[in-house]
């Protein structure tokens, strides 16, 4: 039955992958889908980035609200690229490598969540003041990137200012080659850990019983949600609630918390969703909204939603 849903999800994704090379070509059709091409092969490394680090994180903080976004490492990345800008100067940041740059977030995401989200969870703190530091944390790093975006020129911030905002029409294509590598990289250890993170599921003191380094475990983990999420995060920018939409809507669908049925449904229905919402905004409804806004206020809405239901617990 699961594997007849995960067909279906297969099948959806596809056919939305379709609809957005396809819907609405005009002009020199062998250029355009080209160019589409490229930003579907993006738009879909940011899917499963983000749904892959979501389902993850959650796994390993054992609950079904926190996501590494709500954690903050997003806006860690969007905190960097304000510094580099206020450090270099605008012009200084534009000659950087961007691989370079990238490079330089993903090791101080893996830093961050080696030096200050390991701890948390070695020290089994309450959910309730995880999800309060989670949003002290996003709350600092916005402010420091808010703090130097008045300190520098306003040219020079209108060279960083995307950095703070999702933007699914313009996929930084210039990293795709590095991210898609690193993706490849994480999807591959992820899929291999697949029954690893059932057994953390379980928590530490079963997962220690059944023979898991509980420190070693959670901090490979974490470095590989920390490397998901730069990746996402570079291509299209911070998304908030996206992880948690979709990873609810998975579980949901496929019924288990089963990492080799989840893992693949999760990536799937964030692709549908991602893809088939840029696909019916852009080629259909003429950009009369950006997709980002619609998720992150659905998105809102589950959080909500999950939180009060597990208040009720």
């Amino acid at each position: 039955m699961r594997d007849r849903k995960l067909l279906f999800l297969a099948f959806l994704a596809t056919a939305t992958m379709t609809a957005y090379l396809t819907v609405g070509l005009k002009g020199n059709i062998g250029f355009v889908i080209g160019l589409r091409a490229t930003k579907l092969i993006a738009l879909i490394e940011v899917s499963v980035a983000i749904a892959v680090s979501t389902v993850i994180f959650q796994t390993v903080t054992n609950n079904r609200i926190l996501t590494p976004s709500i954690m903050g490492l997003d806006a860690l990345y969007g905190f960097g690229q304000m510094l580099l800008v206020f450090v270099f100067g605008g012009l200084g940041y534009a000659s950087l490598s961007p691989h370079l740059k990238f490079g330089g977030e993903v090791i101080l995401l893996m830093a961050f969540a080696s030096a200050v989200l390991l701890p948390m969870l070695l020290r089994r703190i309450d959910m309730s003041l995880m999800l309060l530091v989670g949003i002290v944390i996003g709350i600092l790093f916005r402010s420091l990137q808010s703090l130097l975006a008045r300190l520098i020129d306003p040219n020079e911030f209108a060279v960083a200012q995307t950095a703070g905002f999702a933007n699914f029409n313009g996929v930084r294509t210039d990293l795709l080659t590095v991210a898609t590598i690193l993706t490849t990289m994480a999807l591959v250890i992820a899929w291999r850990s697949r029954h690893v993170l059932d057994i953390v599921a379980l928590g530490p003191d079963s997962a220690t019983g059944l023979g898991i380094s509980w420190t070693k475990t959670t901090a490979a983990l974490l470095v590989l949600v920390a490397a998901l999420v730069a990746v996402s995060t570079a291509l299209v920018g911070p998304v908030a609630f996206f992880g948690l939409l979709v990873v609810a809507l998975a579980e949901r669908f496929v019924n288990t918390r089963r990492h080799a049925t989840l893992l693949p449904a999760a990536a799937l229905i964030a692709v549908i969703v991602l893809v088939g919402g840029q696909t019916l905004l852009q080629h259909t409804l003429g950009n009369s909204s950006t997709l980002s806004v619609v998720i992150e206020f659905v998105g809102g809405i589950v959080f909500l939603l999950l939180l009060i239901a597990g208040s009720r617990k």
